[in-house]
């Protein structure tokens, strides 16, 4: 059994094609790309010496192992250990909806699923729904009908797409959104299968969902309350 992160890689816009570049050689599918801009003071990306603000977000699911060896990769080709290079960091992987999902997120990879795990004392997780563009409010209509409160949802590129037909039988649109949920860890599972049954592979939002353990939460007291009663 091994345990299974989704890696995000935080680097400047321009240098896109060779973190992708990177990652293909090493048998990794990023599955999604977004941008974003760094909000650093003038000054401090002058001392760091950083050119642009511009950012490009790149998300994979890796294994343990898998992380080990991108890790030296990146520091030795990109040395991104260097400020101004980059940054790469995982967080653990807790549930995946669907066997094809888990394997098209893990393609290339070695991975033998164990049993679901959540980090000690963990109340909330945040789910993560990959889906195509235009459907969240099928989505949380979806997530809502099982205990889900409000989500956030962000603009993406998918990549790899064209792989999907080998594990879903279909073919997958490439402009993608993300939809962001926090929820406590007991209605995991039912949301995650409400979002599966509603909006999943099946419909037109083909949606992905996994989710990921949080450590801690501020401003969800009265909205729990509001379903407790």
């Amino acid at each position: 059994m091994s345990r299974l992160y989704m890696m995000t890689t935080i680097a400047n816009r321009n240098m896109l094609p060779k973190f992708l570049g990177f990652y293909q050689e090493q048998g990794v599918n990023v599955n999604l790309i977004t941008l974003g801009r760094g909000t650093a003071a003038s000054e401090i990306m002058d001392y760091f010496g950083l050119e642009s603000a511009e950012k490009a977000v790149l998300f994979a699911a890796v294994t343990e192992g898998v992380w080990k060896e991108l890790k030296k990769g990146l520091q030795k080709r990109f040395r991104i250990d260097v400020p101004g290079t980059g940054i790469a960091f995982t967080v653990p992987l807790s549930s995946i909806g669907g066997k094809r999902e888990l394997k098209f997120l893990t393609e290339g990879q070695e991975f033998v699923k164990g049993e679901e795990e959540t980090l000690k004392d963990t109340t909330h997780e945040l789910l993560v729904v990959i889906a195509n563009q235009g459907y969240s409010n099928m989505i949380m209509e979806a997530a809502g009908s099982a205990g889900a409160g409000g989500g956030t949802v962000i603009h993406a590129r998918g990549t790899g797409m064209e792989q999907a037909e080998r594990f879903f039988g279909v073919s997958l649109a490439s402009e993608k959104e993300i939809i962001f949920i926090v929820t406590r860890t007991g209605q995991r599972s039912a949301i995650m299968q409400a979002v599966m049954k509603h909006a999943g592979m099946e419909t037109k939002a083909k949606s992905i969902i996994f989710s990921l353990p949080v450590t801690a939460t501020a401003g969800l007291r009265l909205m729990e309350e509001e379903q407790s009663d």
